[in-house]
């Protein structure tokens, strides 16, 4: 094979596979500080929050979804479904098909079958071949559709936020290194329920957060990361001020022996005893002014919250800062979420940074399911069917990053790029056949002309 083959091959092959031999494998970080109001980073000094907004994109208000609660918003965060369509329809649950109960509290949170109504991007990133990493998201711990991440911590709310941040640097930068990493910290949402969002020492909590975000900026920059990551940092929900005199007490209404509570303030789930349905619901239905009641197949449509066998028969949810108990003894929250998700106060954080996010960009509002589409996006991974739209944030992509430009048509380019390679592949077998055979009668013609040429010459 001439020498010139040799060498224009591995050109050829790099020209028609770059990505195989220039483009590094895109890896993203989603952050979730519990509870983080969208408003939180003007309460306090939030120097970090602000170098991200400086240099990346922020996202002024997300309209999560309904109900406005840990565990549904941090699934929708995770597959881009409403609650009814992912199944974790609250932080406390009733299945009345196999009479199981699902509480954020207890260990029925690792069955299994609560959480397989959808595939959460953990899941599907590495059906597709690449590694997930975890430290105390929502839902990583359990095995769903027969996997864990394939690294992940079982949750433990006394680990450092710190540990948690060097668990995750360990696995991106590791041999067999993930591609996606999910965080979460439980604040301020802890203690956004014991003192309320107005209060002054929130201006503390929010403070620690982003000295919390500089410890993740300074680590992630140490060790050569910060430019390669893509960082997104959000929450599921934000806060409300409840007052002591906006208690609605269930007691007052309605006898404790005619129904179930399934879940709680300020959305609360209903399941009549047999034969009561119509008794409790027309005892709630006008019994205040500040409490709306809905027979489950007449939840607004807008909430995308009623086609569900978990949702149950009778739902009522209160006005901004009110709590519905059974009676004043129940335990009362100064702050608490869950209620209607077009309210304001609701409304959590976003604010990204990386390689393939605008520098200083401000977008007014997006939804929460829009994430999934988007860091499926910035992965290079396929989606699978999903609420949101990659259409609705693709303006907080940089249009010059390479991985970017390259994500909507990866799936031809690499057809056209493999037909492509097997042609010149082609080509080149038979270019090497025929010198190989060229050289072969070369090499047998001249032996012959130099047995005839001493005859020729006597």
């Amino acid at each position: 094979m001439p020498s010139y083959i040799c060498h224009i091959l591995p050109i050829l092959c790099v020209l028609v596979f770059p990505a195989l031999f220039t483009q590094e494998q895109p890896k993203l970080l989603l952050v979730s500080f519990d509870g983080f109001r969208w408003d939180y980073i003007y309460k306090a000094k939030t120097p970090n929050f602000s170098y991200i907004i400086q240099n990346g994109v922020h996202v002024k208000q997300v309209t999560n979804i309904f109900i406005t609660k840990t565990f549904p918003n941090h699934y929708t965060l995770s597959t881009g479904l409403y609650a009814e369509n992912h199944g974790i329809v609250a932080n406390e649950m009733y299945d009345s098909v196999l009479n199981k109960t699902f509480s954020m509290n207890n260990l029925e949170i690792y069955d299994s079958f609560w959480w397989e109504e959808a595939y959460p991007i953990w899941v599907s990133n590495q059906m597709q071949g690449y590694k997930s990493g975890a430290a105390m998201w929502p839902g990583t711990d359990v095995k769903i559709h027969g996997m864990f991440p394939s690294h992940y911590m079982t949750y433990n709310g006394s680990v450092s936020f710190e540990y948690r941040i060097n668990q995750l640097i360990k696995w991106f930068k590791s041999e067999q290194a993930i591609n996606i990493g999910l965080l979460y910290w439980e604040e301020p949402d802890e203690t956004g329920h014991m003192v309320g969002p107005d209060d002054p020492k929130m201006k503390k909590v929010i403070a620690d957060i982003d000295s919390k975000l500089g410890y993740l900026i300074v680590q992630l920059k140490t060790e050569g990361l910060w430019d390669k990551l893509n960082v997104i940092i959000t929450s599921d929900h934000g806060m409300a001020e409840v007052l002591q005199d906006r208690i609605i007490e269930l007691d007052q209404y309605i006898d404790r022996e005619m129904y179930t509570l399934v879940d709680h303030t300020p959305v609360v789930a209903i399941l009549p005893k047999e034969g009561k349905m119509e008794e409790v619901y027309k005892a709630l239905v006008h019994a205040h002014p500040n409490m709306t009641v809905y027979k489950k197949e007449e939840i607004p449509d807008h909430f995308h919250y009623k086609h569900n066998s978990r949702i149950q028969p009778i739902f009522a949810v209160v006005d901004n800062g009110w709590a519905l108990l059974q009676n004043k003894s129940d335990g009362f929250l100064l702050g608490n979420h869950g209620y209607d998700n077009t309210l304001q106060d609701m409304h959590p954080i976003f604010v990204a940074y990386g390689p393939a996010f605008k520098k200083n960009y401000f977008k007014e509002t997006m939804e929460s399911v829009d994430l999934y589409p988007l860091m499926c996006h910035i992965l290079g991974i396929s989606p699978l069917p999903n609420n949101g739209s990659i259409n609705r944030v693709l303006d907080l992509l940089d249009s010059t990053d390479p991985s970017s430009q390259t994500k909507a048509t990866d799936s031809y380019s690499w057809v056209l790029g493999a037909v492509f390679g097997i042609v010149i592949v082609a080509v080149f077998l038979v270019i090497f056949i025929k010198q190989v055979t060229l050289s072969q009668l070369h090499t047998v013609q001249v032996p012959q002309s130099e047995m005839t040429q001493p005859l020729l010459e006597g």
